[in-house]
């Protein structure tokens, strides 16, 4: 019984239905949770959210191929949740269906890396796993430096930063416990990472953002 109701659990329509449901509930609360609070309005509009949530689901699947196909569904319904959130509550405007298309590629490149991402932490082998570490937390890390260097933002910057550093810790003393090794490497790697999807985001994401 105990194997048959495992094999249920990580049937591949199973999990993909429910990283997809799961997306959408999100995508769907982070449009709710906007204007509650400055902080809150930050954290629950950034890149961030959604994509340190999507590594704890990789983390969740047992198959790595589904983690990554799951990470790519649960970021597509994400912006789905998002976006028909929006148009319900009426700000769905003229340049929204610009926006949404290259938020959802983002999230197509995006996604699948971080469903590896989680799931190699937690079940990956070597050294790939402190690399692993490294590319979920140089999101959050990233964005500090976005909502500092390019927008000025610099009480949200240092919360971004330091939920980032904490984040790094966190998996490094995990990685440490579970005896990866080279787990040094994750939080060597972080702020690398971190430097370079700022960039990223500063050089690629925002000049499309500006040209829908």
């Amino acid at each position: 019984m105990a194997s048959v109701t495992a094999f249920r659990r990580d049937a591949p329509v199973i999990v993909l239905t429910a990283t997809t449901a799961f997306g959408l509930l999100l995508g769907w609360a982070t449009y709710g949770l906007h204007g509650i609070a400055p902080l809150l309005d930050r954290a629950t509009n950034s890149a961030s959210t959604w994509i340190i949530w999507t590594a704890a689901a990789g983390a969740l699947i047992r198959s790595r191929q589904l983690a990554i196909w799951g990470g790519a569904l649960m970021m597509l319904a994400t912006c789905g949740g998002y976006y028909t959130a929006s148009t319900l509550g009426g700000t769905f405007g003229s340049g929204g269906l610009g926006t949404a298309a290259v938020w959802s590629v983002a999230g197509l490149a995006g996604g699948p890396l971080l469903g590896w991402a989680g799931w190699t932490v937690r079940r990956g082998r070597g050294d790939i796993r402190a690399v692993a570490g490294a590319v979920t937390t140089m999101v959050v890390l990233g964005e500090g430096l976005w909502f500092g260097l390019t927008l000025h933002y610099r009480g949200d910057a240092a919360v971004f930063l330091a939920v980032g550093a904490l984040l790094t810790a966190l998996l490094t003393a995990y990685l440490a416990r579970a005896g990866a090794q080279r787990y040094w490497l994750c939080p060597v790697l972080a702020p690398v990472g971190g430097l370079a999807f700022h960039l990223a985001e500063k050089g690629i994401l925002d000049g499309l953002l500006g040209s829908v």
